[in-house]
């Protein structure tokens, strides 16, 4: 992952906060400009996955980090809020 990726994976994740604990889990962005292209490699990497934009998203793309990805992007001492990132049952 890239430092431009990482950052906007912190972005999406609400991170850096006071809790150090992500928020929520959601970048919009539309085609042609850096972002996108970003996103789109996250996706192609298995980082995240892309929803096609819609009326809600004023027709750009909604991005979503997998539990892999978000994963990728902690720092120390930071946490994933389990309503976005439920845990895994084995």
């Amino acid at each position: 992952m890239t430092p431009a990726q990482k950052d906007l994976a912190r972005h999406a994740l609400g991170l850096p906060n006071r809790q150090r604990r992500s928020y929520r889990n959601h970048f919009v962005t539309g085609e042609g400009g850096n972002d996108h292209r970003e996103w789109m490699a996250l996706v192609e990497a298995g980082h995240a996955w892309r929803r096609a934009g819609s009326e809600l998203t004023g027709g750009s793309d909604l991005f979503r980090l997998t539990r892999a990805g978000a994963e990728l992007v902690l720092e120390k001492r930071e946490s994933l809020d389990p309503e976005d990132f439920p845990a895994v049952s084995t």
